[in-house]
């Protein structure tokens, strides 16, 4: 065990692609192990990805990049800057309405931040806001897209965890509600604060009146209403959530070509490309997974974690609050994809041992792993919304700590009061 985990941290820091680093120095194992066979590492790296509900994830990436070439996204931004447009902090609140409505669109928040920062970097920083501002908030927003359904991560939780993705995706919708309205009241006492130290006066929009929302909400109807639909006939047993992943394509390609008309043949071709590449590079971390999985198996990780866990403490907060402290640091150096594969194996068993709810680890584990990635020292979405909108990640950095606050704040609260999280899921699917 001891090379896999030296040969882990060299290729992880040498700068190898994740899968690759997972992948090899799992192999390594074997090679050393002299009694085990390597046909045992090519069977779990096939079986690894032979999983009826693991079909979610292609589906689900595919749907949201038909939506984003369908115009359903540049109708949700309209949307967006319509209702909260004129409030104080402008563009920097529809960052935040415009992730909440994404999360039920692309399921990605490195995709959302991509997005956003595409689609309202630039006008931010017309207005006079600082780059490193624009960036942080775009950035820590699409956080919100962890726990609003249909999170990407939370289907590969559930399959590797073997926990209901339904009720995952019901139990991440008040905690995205939440953090919402309190990441929206945060821009807003950022901006005041920032205007009162004349850093930056960023001129109000137009209050929108109610026609022009109601034109708005029609035009953004059908992309408003996909979420609703997923989680009805999930809740009613019409669809699995793999069938909700073909579903999800089906219904961005009909509203994209026959309502909305703007999905061109050349624009599913790219489509079809881009899906092609996002998928590629999960699967195959899914497949290195599967390998990396049966070596902590084999050589009792799990258990040697949960007594040395259990050793510290058997309070059932105090030991939530380690794991999530450990997740929070794992966060900082390996993308969520991967923490999600290969730290669920060994711990959730230790929470299910002092009786925490797994959908209710689930929702804290996806918010704080994803978190990681947008701080440094290897934040993949932060780097994306650096480069794209063209900031120093100092500055990215400074301007982020009274966001990362809030949302550990939200976290910790979360924690100490399952029920916020537990209840709906309890109500749509009773055990």
């Amino acid at each position: 065990m001891l090379i896999l985990g030296v040969l882990f941290i060299v290729f992880l820091f040498s700068g190898m692609p994740l899968a690759f680093t997972i992948g090899i120095s799992s192999l390594a194992f074997f090679f050393v192990q002299s009694n085990l066979p390597l046909a045992i590492a090519v069977q779990r790296l096939i079986s690894a990805t032979q999983s009826f509900p693991l079909l979610a994830v292609p589906f689900f990436v595919m749907a949201g990049n038909l939506m984003n070439a369908a115009g359903i996204t540049e109708r949700l931004v309209k949307f967006s800057i319509t209702l909260t447009g004129h409030m104080t902090g402008g563009l920097a609140q529809v960052s935040v309405i415009l992730s909440t409505l994404m999360g039920g669109v692309s399921g990605s928040a490195v995709a959302d931040a991509a997005m956003e920062s595409r689609l309202l970097g630039p006008d931010m920083t017309k207005q006079g806001y600082p780059k490193g501002y624009s960036a942080a908030v775009i950035g820590l927003t699409s956080l919100i897209t962890a726990t609003i359904p249909p999170s990407v991560g939370l289907i590969l939780y559930g399959f590797t965890g073997e926990v209901s993705i339904g009720r995952l995706f019901v139990a991440g919708i008040v905690p995205g509600i939440m953090m919402c309205t309190i990441l929206m009241g945060t821009v807003y006492f950022t901006m005041k604060s920032k205007e009162k130290k004349g850093i930056c006066v960023i001129p109000k929009m137009e209050k929108a009146t109610g026609k022009e929302i109601l034109k708005s909400f029609i035009e953004s109807f059908w992309a408003l209403l996909f979420p609703v639909i997923m989680i009805v006939t999930i809740r009613f047993g019409i669809f699995t959530p793999s069938e909700a992943g073909a579903f999800a394509v089906v219904y961005a390609f009909i509203v994209g070509t026959f309502i909305y008309r703007e999905l061109s043949f050349k624009g599913a071709i790219e489509v079809l490309c881009q899906t092609i590449n996002d998928n590629g590079m999960i699967m195959l971390i899914i497949a290195c997974s599967g390998i990396f999985g049966y070596v902590i198996v084999y050589n009792q990780l799990p258990q040697t974690m949960a007594q040395f866990v259990t050793g510290i403490t058997t309070q059932p907060h105090l030991l939530l609050f380690i794991i999530l402290t450990f997740l929070f640091v794992s966060g900082m150096f390996m993308e969520a994809t991967v923490n999600t594969l290969l730290l669920t194996p060994i711990f959730l068993p230790i929470v299910r041992s002092v009786g925490i709810d797994p959908v209710h680890f689930g929702i804290l584990m996806m918010t704080i792993i994803t978190m990681g990635g947008m701080t440094p020292p290897v934040g993949v979405t932060m780097y994306t919304t650096c480069q794209l909108i063209g900031c120093p990640t100092e500055d990215y950095v400074k301007e982020s700590i009274p966001f990362v606050a809030v949302i550990v704040v939200q976290v910790a609260i979360l924690a100490l009061f399952p029920q916020l999280v537990l209840w709906l899921p309890n109500l749509l699917f009773p055990v």
